[in-house]
């Protein structure tokens, strides 16, 4: 990707995430707040530890890290969109974390001090920066020695998952039909994939985790709030308004089909957990 495109890209999802950062994990359907604690869980973090969230979005890592490393830790969270980190900014306050900090930081080139962090931390970034590898390098180098880092991708989901984003397919433009973040080819198709992008920027002891993740609707109209808080709102935007109310019918469809016995429709995600750690000197 040349450097205008790349520059082009990272305002396009900036801004992205500025319009979804009210309805951001605010529309009742947990989604990344049990990703990202079990993320948090899966590096360990020890109470006195320095923590970074690269890509700290609303929080879903960020809190669970702060509650983790203690009063006698520190967290620094950094997201591409101001109004991500206006907002999250805002309930640390509320909280009244003092030991928290938060940037208007670009996830795939953070200007911070190298080897400060004991843990990084990265949920459902790394897909969205052009060169993944890059930003891994990056993140070696604010770790201390010894220091790990834990991310979290998209794994498989279930067939009537699949089924239901078919709805957008004729209307995506190329960048929203990447198989790095849909998870149907290249280094993010499996657990393999993922595990040699870390090992390539100089991470050791790596290896993955994984969960399903459950994600449990009324009804299509709660499903289309949903799908409008977070990423997926780019594939909304890119259906004309003529055509909406369309797909609306065809998706409903599909979800009606998935409902269980007791009315509610549980689509599942699976969620890859990598993790290794900077090498010691």
């Amino acid at each position: 990707m040349d450097p205008s495109e790349a520059a082009q890209r990272k305002a396009g999802v900036a801004a992205l995430f500025d319009r979804v950062a009210a309805s951001y994990e605010n529309v009742g359907v947990p989604w990344f707040a049990p990703i990202g604690a079990a993320l948090v869980r899966a590096v360990a973090p020890a109470a006195g530890e320095r923590a970074l969230d690269l890509g700290c979005g609303r929080g879903a890592v960020l809190f669970p890290l702060a509650e983790a490393v203690g009063p006698a830790g520190r967290v620094t969270g950094i997201d591409l969109s101001a109004e991500m980190v206006a907002r999250t900014a805002a309930d640390v306050r509320a909280r009244g974390l003092s030991t928290v900090d938060l940037h208007v930081m670009d996830a795939g080139a953070p200007d911070l001090p190298p080897a400060s962090y004991d843990l990084a931390v990265s949920s459902l970034v790394i897909f969205f920066l052009p060169d993944p590898g890059a930003a891994l390098r990056s993140w070696r180098e604010l770790l201390v020695p010894g220091g790990r880092l834990g991310i979290s991708t998209f794994g498989s989901r279930d067939p009537a998952w699949v089924d239901l984003d078919s709805v957008f397919r004729p209307y995506l433009p190329p960048h929203l039909l990447d198989a790095r973040t849909s998870g149907g080819s290249g280094p993010f198709a499996s657990d393999r994939g993922v595990e040699e992008l870390l090992t390539a920027a100089g991470f050791s002891g790596v290896r993955t985790a994984g969960l399903d993740v459950p994600v449990t609707f009324d009804d299509p109209a709660q499903w289309r709030a949903w799908s409008w808080s977070h990423g997926q709102r780019a594939m909304w935007e890119s259906v004309p308004e003529s055509d909406r109310d369309a797909v609306m019918a065809a998706a409903s469809q599909r979800l009606d089909a998935a409902r269980g016995p007791d009315g509610r429709i549980t689509l599942t995600q699976q969620v890859r957990l990598t993790l290794g750690a900077r090498p010691e000197d």
